[in-house]
Order: structure tokens, then C-alpha cells, then sequence
């Protein structure tokens, strides 16, 4: 039972962290994209993706492998110490290696070395991401602290944006806000990892251990960067900062999705990784399939609901030099349920069993076709090709790990209640269409059909007995119940 009632405030709390971290960019951006426009956006959009890549040559996949790693000990202090130790050195010495090779383009390459004071703020991310050892306090389950410091840093940095950014020249000063906005306080995590493991030199140090496990998760990561960044690189070498810019208005609310629907399976993987580890195999199952139902429930409804309102959702957010956007924003919404999907199969199933390389093989898979498609399309639809590129390679990704799991999921995707989901998603269309129609201004149109399509959505669910939603309603109102 206090397995459970852990799960369910972990979840709470993750789901404050996702709150936070889309309001930030709610608040901010219809700001921001009307002072920097599409040009000033694709500048540190363009960087922010080509540092990413050094980012991730930094961390080669200790994010997610630290998570398992951790939570395996997390019970024996002086093996979780020594497990942090060697996991901080190998990230200290290619953080250092990475700056070295970005240092070399920066100067080689014209097309960096003509923004090169903005590379080398963005590039701070991969300071704070050595520092930080995030993966640490997930493996721990920390989250109402993760969550807390990184609203505090949010804040901060929401100030700054009004007060430092006035026009199309300070987006320097943007991009240094946005890594502040994400990884500043990780600066925190290092004042405070002192009370979760020892600080002091432990000695004979074993860090040969972690390189074959390191060396696949670090591939994934690359198969990964590759085909969540590749476009928006391509993009800018390809075609002009205002598609970058284009792009990126419409990346930016699908990130925003993303993180509600993947919003369960970031608190799963500790726990999974620690019933896998103990052959806790029910419980294992159990979660795996709720996590799914989970995705289904809210991907579906959010998919359908913002290709409908896809010009609205763009001109509230950034403008109307944003009608670019608009097309490959409705392309890519799709990705929502496939990146949700892959989510729990690939980190919350195949990676806490130790086959994390059947995720490798399914993300080369998708980054290669991402490769090809950006290849071919960008320089005829630019940013909407760059957009059928990212779906495509989402749902090669989500091919090939259906393949991989096809025995182990076949039951738990069988448990789906498709008509109900497919029918309450449906049926809210007509019902809220009408709003397009009204000469509201984007935000009413927005705010009005929202609440008319999602509220028939989750009545009709209920309605219609799907199990996770009667389950989560009933324990709402038994909550509220038991406080009276």
C-alpha cells in the first residue's frame, strides 16, 4: 500500500513539474515570438539543436542509464555513492572533450562562428547537465524537490524575459534565459547530493563496468538527438532562420503535449527498474499497462483537438508572422500518441529488463528515415517537410518496438477500450466547431472549445466505463468525500 500511495505522489508531483514547465512557455512565448520574430526564434532555435548534439556526446546516455544504475543500489549508500562517483567522472571527462570539439567548429565553421556568443551561452547546458546528476535524484524518487527548484529557476528566469528582452537584437539575451529557465538549478542538486551519497574519495573505482551498457544507451541517445534535432538543423542549414522559426512555433506546442502524455512514464522508470530487478514481474505488468491505457486516454483527444485548432494555437502563442506554422503543426500532432506509446515501451519496458539495444535498433531505424525524408522534402515543403519527416520516423520508431515487444504488449494493447477513446474523441469535433465560426479572438475561440470538447470527452468516457477513467474518478471523489 505505501508502494502505491508512493507512485500515486510521485505522479502528483511530476505532473507540477509538466504544469510548470508548459505554463512557462505559455506565458512566455506569445512574448517572446512577437519581440524576437520568426528570425530571431530560429537563431537560438538553430543553436540551441546543434548544441544538443555536443550535449549528448557529453552525457552519452547517463540520463537514462544513471536511472537504472541508481535505483538497482539505491538502498546500499555506499554502493549508490560509489555508482555516482564513476558515473560523474566518465560525464566530467566528455563534457570536457565535447567543449573541445565545439570550441574547433565554433571557430571553423562560419555559420557557427557567426553567432558564436550564442553557442557559447546555449552551450552551457552542458555544464549544468554534468553538475546536475538529475538522473540521481529521479533514481531516488525526488520529484517533489526536482519540482521545486526547477519552478523557482522558471520564475526567475519568466522575470528576466520581461524585463531583459525588448526587441529583435536581445536574442542572445533569450537564448541565455531559456538555459537558465532549464538547467541553472541543477546547480542545486550539487549542493545538495551530499545528503543522499558520500562526497569524499572512495577509492578503487570501477568505471570499465558501466562502458558496454554506457556505449547503448549513449547510441539511443544519438538515435534520438538525431531525429528529435536533425530537422531543425537541416532547417537552418538548408533553408532560412524564419523557417527554423516557423518550425519551431509549432515543435514548441508539441513539446508542450508531449510532456503531458509522457508525464506517468517519467516517474515510472525507477520503479520498474527496481521490480525488474527484484522479479516483480505482476506489479511490472500492472504498470506497464496502465501506463498505455494512460496514453491513449490523453494522446488521442489532444491529437484530434489541436490539428482542429492548429491556426488558433499558433496565432495565440506567437503572432501572425507565424501563419507558417500552421501546416506543420496539424502534420506532426500525430507524434503525440506514437511518442507516448514508445515511451513506455522503449524506457518503461525495454530498458529496465536490460535490452535497451532493441530501442537503439528501433531509433538508428527512425533517424535514418528522418535523415532521407529531410533530404528530400525540406527543400521543397521546408519546414511542413521537415514536419513529414519527424512523423515518419516516429512511427518507425513505434514499428519497430511493437515488433520487439509484439508477445509482451499483445495482451496489454488488447485491454484498450479503442471505440470508446476513438468515439468520445470523435463525437466532441462537431460539438465545439462551431467556435471557429464565432469572430472571437484566439484566445475565447481557445478557451471556450477546449472546455466544450474535453468536458464531453471525460464525461463520455465516463459514460461509456472506460476503466482507468472510472478508476481515477472514483478515487477523486472518494478523496473528496473522505475530507467532508
Amino acid at each position: 500500500m505505501q508502494k502505491q500511495k508512493s507512485l500515486i505522489v510521485n505522479f502528483i508531483t511530476n505532473t507540477v513539474l509538466t504544469i510548470s514547465s508548459f505554463i512557462f512557455p505559455l506565458i512566455t512565448f506569445p512574448y517572446i515570438s512577437r519581440i524576437l520574430l520568426p528570425e530571431g526564434i530560429g537563431k537560438v532555435s538553430f543553436a540551441a539543436s546543434v548544441v544538443s548534439y555536443f550535449a549528448m556526446f557529453a552525457q552519452l546516455g547517463i540520463p537514462v542509464y544513471g536511472i537504472r544504475a541508481c535505483a538497482i543500489v539505491r538502498d546500499d549508500r555506499e554502493e549508490l555513492s560509489r555508482t555516482v562517483h564513476e558515473l560523474f567522472f566518465i560525464n566530467l571527462w566528455m563534457s570536457l572533450f565535447s567543449y573541445g570539439i565545439l570550441f574547433i567548429g565554433i571557430i571553423s565553421v562560419p555559420r557557427l562562428r557567426q553567432e558564436k556568443e550564442l553557442f557559447l551561452i546555449i552551450s552551457l547546458t552542458i555544464v549544468f547537465n554534468m553538475l546536475g546528476m538529475e538522473w540521481l535524484y529521479k533514481a531516488l524518487e525526488k520529484y517533489a524537490y526536482i519540482a521545486g527548484r526547477s519552478i523557482i529557476c522558471k520564475l526567475l528566469a519568466l522575470g528576466g524575459m520581461f524585463l531583459l528582452v525588448h526587441g529583435p537584437d536581445d536574442y542572445i539575451c533569450y537564448g541565455a534565459l531559456t538555459i537558465f529557465a532549464a538547467s541553472a538549478s541543477n546547480i542545486f542538486n550539487l549542493l545538495h547530493v551530499h545528503k543522499y551519497i558520500a562526497v569524499s574519495f572512495l577509492g578503487a573505482y570501477k568505471l570499465k563496468r558501466h562502458f558496454k551498457a554506457v556505449a547503448v544507451f549513449f547510441a539511443m541517445s544519438c538515435a534520438t538527438t538525431i531525429y528529435t534535432n536533425l530537422d531543425t538543423v537541416m532547417l537552418g542549414f538548408m533553408e532560412s532562420d524564419t523557417e527554423v522559426g516557423y518550425y519551431n512555433a509549432a515543435v514548441k506546442i508539441k513539446l508542450i503535449l508531449v510532456s503531458i502524455v509522457t508525464s506517468l512514464g517519467t516517474v515510472l522508470l525507477p520503479r520498474v527498474s527496481y521490480y525488474a530487478e527484484n522479479g516483480f514481474w505482476d506489479e511490472f505488468r500492472r504498470i506497464a499497462s496502465k501506463a498505455i491505457n494512460f496514453v491513449f486516454i490523453v494522446a488521442m483527444p489532444l491529437c484530434v483537438y489541436f490539428m482542429l485548432f492548429a491556426g488558433e494555437s499558433i496565432y495565440f502563442l506567437s503572432g501572425d508572422a507565424y501563419g507558417g506554422s500552421v501546416a506543420p503543426m496539424q502534420i506532426i500532432m500525430p507524434t503525440l500518441l506514437l511518442i507516448g506509446l514508445t515511451n513506455v515501451m522503449g524506457i518503461q519496458m525495454l530498458v529496465p529488463v536490460g535490452k535497451e539495444k532493441y530501442v537503439l535498433y528501433s531509433e538508428v531505424a527512425g533517424a535514418s528515415v528522418d535523415f532521407m525524408l529531410n533530404v528530400l522534402l525540406i527543400p521543397r515543403f521546408a519546414a511542413a517537410g521537415a514536419a513529414l519527416g519527424t512523423l515518419a520516423a516516429e512511427a518507425v520508431v513505434f514499428g519497430g518496438q511493437l515488433c520487439f515487444l509484439r508477445k509482451e504488449v499483445k495482451e496489454l494493447y488488447s485491454h484498450i477500450r479503442y471505440e470508446a477513446l476513438l468515439t468520445a474523441s470523435l463525437i466532441g469535433v462537431p460539438a465545439c466547431v462551431w467556435v471557429k465560426l464565432c469572430d472571437w479572438n484566439a484566445f475565447i475561440t481557445l478557451a471556450v472549445s477546449a472546455v466544450i470538447y474535453f468536458g464531453m470527452y471525460a464525461v463520455l468516457l465516463c459514460i461509456m466505463r472506460e476503466p482507468l477513467t472510472v478508476e481515477m474518478k472514483d478515487k477523486i471523489l472518494g478523496k473528496l468525500i473522505s475530507r467532508k
